[in-house]
């Protein structure tokens, strides 16, 4: 059956003063106020102009549980999701990568013992949400000024390895003076493990032999972190 030409009219000028009454929200200050499943929507219009994209925002906000989660979400994941295509998930992960980079701009800009509070949202803002564990080591001048935030491990759901050797290997090719350590726990519960108390300690060890300082280990979770200096327990 061919849908009549009216009908499709009519459904085109609906869509187009939706569209056109968020753009409004947006443009003037009012987006706190926009739900999350309409900042997607609105985001995958910009992306596939001529389509309603309002079911496949409630579907994919009803799969990921929330705006954040659907950010963080991993890439072929999304491009996976009925309806998405790589222009679509480009117009997401495009958002998650430029609040980044303006969450961290303070973190790269200053001494990060100085700016402490903008690393801490910035880890969280990164890794809150993230569906497998990952470990990261920030590298640091003598001032405290960040010379490389890496990635050394990505594991499954609850682990991800670390090796004692290869962190202090890597920060003397870097010639760092310091390091921060950072993992997650996808299970939300931020507390240290037995385990990541022992090769915080045995890092702290090698380091200590070659002037290299562990500044902290942070657990990020969704309850929160945990600071390993604040806890006394490095």
């Amino acid at each position: 059956m061919v849908e009549p030409q009216g009908n499709r009219s009519e459904r085109s000028r609906h869509r187009g003063g939706h569209r056109a009454r968020l753009r409004r929200r947006i443009l003037t200050g009012r987006s706190d106020g926009l739900h999350d499943h309409e900042l997607v929507e609105y985001l995958l219009a910009l992306a596939i102009p001529r389509r309603d994209t309002k079911p496949l925002a409630n579907r994919l906000i009803d799969e990921f549980g929330s705006f954040a989660r659907l950010l963080v979400a991993d890439a072929d994941m999304l491009g996976n999701f009925p309806g998405m295509g790589d222009t679509s998930v480009a117009a997401l992960k495009v958002v998650q990568m430029a609040a980044l980079r303006l969450i961290s701009e303070p973190v790269r800009q200053q001494p990060i013992l100085a700016s402490w509070q903008a690393l801490l949202d910035y880890l969280r803002a990164d890794m809150t949400h993230l569906a497998h564990e990952r470990v990261r080591v920030l590298h640091l001048d003598s001032k405290n000024r960040l010379i490389r935030d890496e990635l050394v491990s990505e594991g499954s759901i609850d682990q991800a390895a670390i090796y004692t050797r290869e962190v202090i290997k890597r920060a003397l090719a870097l010639g760092s003076a310091a390091i921060i350590l950072v993992h997650n726990h996808p299970s939300g519960d931020s507390t240290p493990s037995r385990q990541d108390i022992a090769i915080t300690r045995d890092i702290c060890a090698a380091g200590a032999t070659l002037g290299i300082a562990v500044h902290d280990h942070i657990v990020i979770g969704r309850d929160g972190h945990t600071s390993f200096r604040s806890k006394g327990l490095i």
